[in-house]
Protein backbone atom coordinates (compact mmCIF):
# COMPACT_ATOMS: atom_id res chain seq x y z
CA UNK A 1 0.00 0.00 0.00
CA UNK A 2 1.41 3.46 -0.88
CA UNK A 3 2.87 5.22 2.10
CA UNK A 4 1.15 8.34 3.37
CA UNK A 5 3.49 10.85 4.98
CA UNK A 6 2.31 12.14 8.37
CA UNK A 7 -0.22 14.95 7.96
CA UNK A 8 -0.50 14.47 4.19
CA UNK A 9 -3.86 14.42 2.45
CA UNK A 10 -5.06 10.86 1.63
CA UNK A 11 -5.00 10.12 -2.11
CA UNK A 12 -7.35 8.14 -4.31
CA UNK A 13 -4.52 5.68 -4.87
CA UNK A 14 -4.32 5.09 -1.13
CA UNK A 15 -8.08 4.49 -1.00
CA UNK A 16 -7.81 1.99 -3.87
CA UNK A 17 -4.93 0.16 -2.19
CA UNK A 18 -6.72 -0.01 1.15
CA UNK A 19 -9.87 -1.38 -0.52
CA UNK A 20 -7.92 -3.79 -2.75
CA UNK A 21 -9.39 -2.42 -5.99
CA UNK A 22 -8.08 -0.53 -9.00
CA UNK A 23 -7.85 3.23 -9.00
CA UNK A 24 -10.55 3.36 -11.72
CA UNK A 25 -12.95 1.36 -9.54
CA UNK A 26 -12.26 3.56 -6.53
CA UNK A 27 -12.85 6.66 -8.68
CA UNK A 28 -16.21 5.39 -9.93
CA UNK A 29 -17.43 4.75 -6.38
CA UNK A 30 -16.17 8.05 -4.98
CA UNK A 31 -17.64 10.06 -7.86
CA UNK A 32 -21.03 8.38 -7.81
CA UNK A 33 -20.55 6.22 -10.89
CA UNK A 34 -22.33 2.94 -11.57
CA UNK A 35 -21.27 -0.55 -12.56
CA UNK A 36 -19.36 -1.49 -9.39
CA UNK A 37 -20.34 -4.59 -7.44
CA UNK A 38 -21.90 -3.77 -4.06
CA UNK A 39 -19.23 -5.69 -2.13
CA UNK A 40 -16.43 -3.70 -3.78
CA UNK A 41 -18.29 -0.41 -3.40
CA UNK A 42 -18.66 -1.11 0.32
CA UNK A 43 -14.90 -1.74 0.63
CA UNK A 44 -14.13 1.55 -1.10
CA UNK A 45 -16.49 3.47 1.19
CA UNK A 46 -14.92 1.84 4.24
CA UNK A 47 -11.46 2.87 3.00
CA UNK A 48 -12.68 6.43 2.41
CA UNK A 49 -13.98 6.56 6.00
CA UNK A 50 -10.86 5.01 7.54
CA UNK A 51 -8.44 7.27 5.66
CA UNK A 52 -10.55 10.42 5.86
CA UNK A 53 -10.31 10.85 2.11
CA UNK A 54 -11.91 14.01 0.64
CA UNK A 55 -12.47 13.99 -3.16
CA UNK A 56 -10.75 16.65 -5.20
CA UNK A 57 -13.67 18.76 -6.41
CA UNK A 58 -11.98 19.87 -9.64
CA UNK A 59 -11.19 16.29 -10.61
CA UNK A 60 -14.66 15.16 -9.57
CA UNK A 61 -16.24 17.81 -11.79
CA UNK A 62 -14.39 16.41 -14.80
CA UNK A 63 -15.89 12.99 -14.12
CA UNK A 64 -19.43 14.01 -13.19
CA UNK A 65 -19.62 17.23 -15.24
CA UNK A 66 -21.05 18.86 -12.12
CA UNK A 67 -19.58 21.73 -10.11
CA UNK A 68 -21.14 20.86 -6.76
CA UNK A 69 -22.45 24.44 -6.50
CA UNK A 70 -25.95 25.95 -6.68
CA UNK A 71 -26.73 29.61 -7.38
CA UNK A 72 -29.26 31.30 -5.09
CA UNK A 73 -30.63 34.30 -6.98
CA UNK A 74 -32.58 36.94 -5.04
CA UNK A 75 -34.27 39.61 -7.12
CA UNK A 76 -34.13 42.38 -4.52
CA UNK A 77 -31.78 45.25 -3.65
CA UNK A 78 -28.97 44.47 -1.25
CA UNK A 79 -30.50 46.51 1.60
CA UNK A 80 -33.68 44.37 1.47
CA UNK A 81 -31.75 41.10 1.59
CA UNK A 82 -29.92 42.08 4.76
CA UNK A 83 -32.78 43.89 6.50
CA UNK A 84 -35.69 41.49 5.91
CA UNK A 85 -35.67 38.35 8.12
CA UNK A 86 -37.64 36.50 5.43
CA UNK A 87 -34.55 36.21 3.24
CA UNK A 88 -32.39 35.15 6.18
CA UNK A 89 -34.79 32.31 7.03
CA UNK A 90 -35.20 31.10 3.48
CA UNK A 91 -31.47 31.17 2.74
CA UNK A 92 -30.84 29.34 6.02
CA UNK A 93 -33.16 26.53 4.93
CA UNK A 94 -31.51 26.40 1.51
CA UNK A 95 -28.01 26.39 3.01
CA UNK A 96 -28.77 23.59 5.46
CA UNK A 97 -30.26 21.37 2.78
CA UNK A 98 -27.39 22.06 0.37
CA UNK A 99 -24.89 21.22 3.11
CA UNK A 100 -26.71 17.94 3.72
CA UNK A 101 -26.27 17.23 0.00
CA UNK A 102 -22.56 18.18 0.02
CA UNK A 103 -23.21 21.19 -2.24
CA UNK A 104 -21.99 24.77 -2.10
CA UNK A 105 -24.25 27.86 -2.07
CA UNK A 106 -23.36 30.78 -4.34
CA UNK A 107 -25.42 33.87 -3.48
CA UNK A 108 -26.31 36.27 -6.31
CA UNK A 109 -28.61 39.23 -5.95
CA UNK A 110 -30.15 41.30 -8.69
CA UNK A 111 -30.87 44.95 -8.01
CA UNK A 112 -32.18 45.63 -11.51
CA UNK A 113 -31.91 44.89 -15.24
CA UNK A 114 -28.36 46.24 -15.21
CA UNK A 115 -27.29 43.08 -13.41
CA UNK A 116 -28.81 40.69 -15.97
CA UNK A 117 -25.75 40.41 -18.23
CA UNK A 118 -23.51 39.59 -15.27
CA UNK A 119 -25.90 36.91 -14.01
CA UNK A 120 -26.36 35.47 -17.51
CA UNK A 121 -22.60 35.16 -18.08
CA UNK A 122 -22.11 33.50 -14.72
CA UNK A 123 -24.91 30.96 -15.21
CA UNK A 124 -23.87 30.15 -18.78
CA UNK A 125 -20.25 29.68 -17.68
CA UNK A 126 -20.91 26.29 -16.08
CA UNK A 127 -20.04 27.50 -12.57
CA UNK A 128 -23.17 25.98 -11.02
CA UNK A 129 -25.25 22.84 -11.53
CA UNK A 130 -28.57 24.58 -10.92
CA UNK A 131 -30.23 27.67 -9.53
CA UNK A 132 -32.82 28.65 -6.93
CA UNK A 133 -34.50 32.00 -7.60
CA UNK A 134 -36.99 33.86 -5.45
CA UNK A 135 -38.66 37.21 -4.82
CA UNK A 136 -39.28 37.61 -8.53
CA UNK A 137 -41.49 40.39 -9.88
CA UNK A 138 -44.06 40.00 -12.65
CA UNK A 139 -42.08 42.01 -15.21
CA UNK A 140 -38.78 40.37 -14.22
CA UNK A 141 -36.56 39.18 -17.09
CA UNK A 142 -34.78 36.66 -14.89
CA UNK A 143 -36.88 33.58 -15.76
CA UNK A 144 -36.24 34.06 -19.48
CA UNK A 145 -32.56 34.71 -18.82
CA UNK A 146 -32.26 31.52 -16.77
CA UNK A 147 -34.03 29.51 -19.49
CA UNK A 148 -31.57 30.77 -22.09
CA UNK A 149 -28.67 29.74 -19.86
CA UNK A 150 -30.17 26.19 -19.74
CA UNK A 151 -29.60 25.94 -16.00
CA UNK A 152 -32.08 23.70 -14.13
CA UNK A 153 -33.98 25.99 -11.76
CA UNK A 154 -36.58 25.91 -9.02
CA UNK A 155 -38.40 29.12 -8.09
CA UNK A 156 -39.45 30.34 -4.68
CA UNK A 157 -42.97 31.68 -5.09
CA UNK A 158 -45.57 31.12 -7.78
CA UNK A 159 -44.42 32.56 -11.10
CA UNK A 160 -46.48 35.37 -12.56
CA UNK A 161 -49.04 35.04 -15.32
CA UNK A 162 -47.49 34.21 -18.68
CA UNK A 163 -44.34 32.67 -17.20
CA UNK A 164 -43.22 29.32 -18.57
CA UNK A 165 -44.11 26.24 -16.54
CA UNK A 166 -41.36 25.76 -13.96
CA UNK A 167 -41.19 23.94 -10.64
CA UNK A 168 -41.74 26.21 -7.66
CA UNK A 169 -42.35 26.14 -3.91
CA UNK A 170 -44.83 28.52 -2.31
CA UNK A 171 -47.27 28.70 0.58
CA UNK A 172 -51.04 28.98 0.37
CA UNK A 173 -51.01 32.77 0.30
CA UNK A 174 -54.64 33.21 -0.67
CA UNK A 175 -55.95 30.65 1.83
CA UNK A 176 -53.79 32.12 4.60
CA UNK A 177 -55.17 35.59 3.91
CA UNK A 178 -58.72 34.25 4.10
CA UNK A 179 -57.89 32.68 7.47
CA UNK A 180 -56.56 36.00 8.78
CA UNK A 181 -59.60 38.02 7.67
CA UNK A 182 -62.09 35.43 8.89
CA UNK A 183 -60.38 35.55 12.28
CA UNK A 184 -60.91 39.31 12.42
CA UNK A 185 -64.54 38.93 11.32
CA UNK A 186 -64.98 36.31 14.04
CA UNK A 187 -63.79 38.87 16.60
CA UNK A 188 -66.71 41.09 15.58
CA UNK A 189 -64.64 43.59 13.58
CA UNK A 190 -66.62 45.34 10.88
CA UNK A 191 -64.24 47.83 9.22
CA UNK A 192 -61.22 45.68 8.35
CA UNK A 193 -58.44 47.40 6.42
CA UNK A 194 -55.77 45.77 4.28
CA UNK A 195 -52.16 46.88 3.88
CA UNK A 196 -51.22 45.25 0.57
CA UNK A 197 -47.80 44.20 -0.68
CA UNK A 198 -46.21 45.06 -4.04
CA UNK A 199 -48.63 44.83 -6.95
CA UNK A 200 -46.04 43.02 -9.08
CA UNK A 201 -45.45 40.04 -6.78
CA UNK A 202 -47.75 37.03 -6.81
CA UNK A 203 -47.62 36.53 -3.04
CA UNK A 204 -49.00 40.04 -2.45
CA UNK A 205 -51.59 39.63 -5.21
CA UNK A 206 -52.79 36.33 -3.75
CA UNK A 207 -53.05 37.76 -0.23
CA UNK A 208 -55.05 40.74 -1.48
CA UNK A 209 -57.33 38.32 -3.34
CA UNK A 210 -57.80 36.32 -0.12
CA UNK A 211 -58.83 39.50 1.69
CA UNK A 212 -61.41 40.23 -1.04
CA UNK A 213 -62.64 36.63 -1.01
CA UNK A 214 -63.97 37.28 2.50
CA UNK A 215 -64.75 40.99 2.19
CA UNK A 216 -65.83 41.14 -1.47
CA UNK A 217 -67.72 44.41 -0.90
CA UNK A 218 -65.05 46.15 1.21
CA UNK A 219 -64.69 49.90 0.79
CA UNK A 220 -61.66 50.56 -1.51
CA UNK A 221 -60.65 53.28 0.97
CA UNK A 222 -59.83 50.47 3.41
CA UNK A 223 -56.91 49.25 1.26
CA UNK A 224 -53.53 50.98 1.20
CA UNK A 225 -50.37 50.03 -0.65
CA UNK A 226 -47.06 48.93 0.90
CA UNK A 227 -43.90 47.26 -0.37
CA UNK A 228 -43.24 44.63 2.35
CA UNK A 229 -41.00 46.99 4.37
CA UNK A 230 -41.78 48.26 7.87
CA UNK A 231 -41.67 51.91 6.80
CA UNK A 232 -44.18 51.27 4.03
CA UNK A 233 -46.50 49.65 6.58
CA UNK A 234 -46.26 52.73 8.76
CA UNK A 235 -47.03 55.04 5.83
CA UNK A 236 -49.98 52.90 4.75
CA UNK A 237 -51.37 52.85 8.30
CA UNK A 238 -51.17 56.62 8.54
CA UNK A 239 -52.94 56.90 5.20
CA UNK A 240 -55.69 54.51 6.28
CA UNK A 241 -56.31 56.41 9.51
CA UNK A 242 -56.66 59.64 7.53
CA UNK A 243 -59.16 58.06 5.13
CA UNK A 244 -61.06 55.81 7.54
CA UNK A 245 -60.47 56.85 11.16
CA UNK A 246 -63.29 54.49 12.16
CA UNK A 247 -61.43 51.33 11.08
CA UNK A 248 -61.31 48.65 13.77
CA UNK A 249 -58.95 46.02 12.29
CA UNK A 250 -56.02 45.67 9.91
CA UNK A 251 -54.72 42.71 7.93
CA UNK A 252 -51.17 43.45 6.75
CA UNK A 253 -49.69 41.33 3.96
CA UNK A 254 -46.50 40.64 5.92
CA UNK A 255 -45.15 40.96 9.45
CA UNK A 256 -42.83 43.88 8.74
CA UNK A 257 -45.68 46.03 7.44
CA UNK A 258 -47.79 44.95 10.41
CA UNK A 259 -44.99 46.08 12.74
CA UNK A 260 -44.98 49.47 11.03
CA UNK A 261 -48.75 49.67 11.42
CA UNK A 262 -48.51 48.86 15.14
CA UNK A 263 -45.97 51.65 15.58
CA UNK A 264 -48.29 54.25 14.02
CA UNK A 265 -51.32 53.02 15.96
CA UNK A 266 -49.31 53.36 19.17
CA UNK A 267 -48.20 56.87 18.22
CA UNK A 268 -51.81 57.87 17.46
CA UNK A 269 -53.03 56.55 20.79
CA UNK A 270 -55.07 53.66 19.32
CA UNK A 271 -55.19 50.69 21.69
CA UNK A 272 -54.38 47.30 20.16
CA UNK A 273 -56.35 45.09 20.10
CA UNK A 274 -59.14 46.88 22.03
CA UNK A 275 -59.73 49.57 19.41
CA UNK A 276 -57.87 48.14 16.42
CA UNK A 277 -56.95 44.47 15.97
CA UNK A 278 -53.93 43.67 13.77
CA UNK A 279 -52.94 40.48 11.94
CA UNK A 280 -49.78 39.99 9.87
CA UNK A 281 -48.47 37.27 7.57
CA UNK A 282 -45.24 35.17 7.75
CA UNK A 283 -44.71 34.52 11.48
CA UNK A 284 -41.14 35.78 11.42
CA UNK A 285 -40.61 35.22 15.13
CA UNK A 286 -38.00 37.96 15.54
CA UNK A 287 -40.58 40.45 14.29
CA UNK A 288 -43.84 38.99 15.61
CA UNK A 289 -42.72 38.35 19.18
CA UNK A 290 -40.86 41.65 19.59
CA UNK A 291 -43.78 43.73 18.31
CA UNK A 292 -45.76 45.76 20.83
CA UNK A 293 -48.11 44.05 21.43
CA UNK A 294 -46.91 40.71 20.08
CA UNK A 295 -48.32 40.04 16.64
CA UNK A 296 -51.04 37.60 15.68
CA UNK A 297 -50.01 36.36 12.25
CA UNK A 298 -50.35 33.70 9.58
CA UNK A 299 -47.45 31.29 9.72
CA UNK A 300 -45.69 29.99 6.65
CA UNK A 301 -42.70 27.64 7.01
CA UNK A 302 -40.12 29.89 5.41
CA UNK A 303 -37.08 27.76 6.23
CA UNK A 304 -38.97 24.62 5.21
CA UNK A 305 -39.76 26.17 1.82
CA UNK A 306 -36.04 26.78 1.30
CA UNK A 307 -35.31 23.13 2.05
CA UNK A 308 -38.03 21.97 -0.34
CA UNK A 309 -36.62 24.14 -3.14
CA UNK A 310 -33.31 22.27 -2.82
CA UNK A 311 -35.06 18.89 -2.79
CA UNK A 312 -36.97 19.70 -5.98
CA UNK A 313 -33.76 20.88 -7.65
CA UNK A 314 -31.96 17.73 -6.52
CA UNK A 315 -34.70 15.69 -8.17
CA UNK A 316 -34.24 17.58 -11.44
CA UNK A 317 -30.47 17.12 -11.36
CA UNK A 318 -30.73 13.42 -10.52
CA UNK A 319 -33.00 12.93 -13.55
CA UNK A 320 -30.69 14.82 -15.86
CA UNK A 321 -26.97 14.51 -15.29
CA UNK A 322 -25.86 16.55 -18.29
CA UNK A 323 -27.66 19.79 -17.35
CA UNK A 324 -30.44 19.73 -19.95
CA UNK A 325 -33.97 20.53 -18.89
CA UNK A 326 -36.23 17.61 -18.08
CA UNK A 327 -39.90 17.33 -17.23
CA UNK A 328 -40.44 19.53 -14.20
CA UNK A 329 -41.38 17.81 -10.94
CA UNK A 330 -44.64 18.85 -9.36
CA UNK A 331 -44.57 22.22 -7.62
CA UNK A 332 -45.36 22.37 -3.90
CA UNK A 333 -47.89 24.59 -2.11
CA UNK A 334 -47.28 24.48 1.63
CA UNK A 335 -50.09 25.01 4.16
CA UNK A 336 -50.40 28.02 6.46
CA UNK A 337 -51.84 28.43 9.95
CA UNK A 338 -52.91 31.27 12.22
CA UNK A 339 -50.68 31.94 15.22
CA UNK A 340 -52.58 33.88 17.87
CA UNK A 341 -50.76 36.44 20.00
CA UNK A 342 -51.82 39.66 21.68
CA UNK A 343 -52.61 41.93 18.72
CA UNK A 344 -55.83 40.19 17.64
Amino acid sequence: MPEQSPGSRPTLEAVAARAGVSRATASRVVNGGVGVRQSLADKVREAVEELGYVPNQAARSLVTRQSGAVAVIIAEPEFRIFSDPFFEQQVRGISRELTANDAQLVLLWVEGPGDYDRIARYLAGGHVDGALAFSLHNDDGLPALIRRAKVPTVFGGRPGAGAAAVPYVDCDNRGGARTAVRHLVGLGRERIAHIAGPRDQTSAIDRADGYRDVLFDADPALTAQGDFTEDSGARAMAELLERRPDLDAVFAANDLMAAGALRVLRERGRRVPDQVAVVGFDDMVTVAESAKPSLTTVRQDIEGMGRLMVRLLTRVLSQDGDGRHVGAPASVIMPTELVRRASA
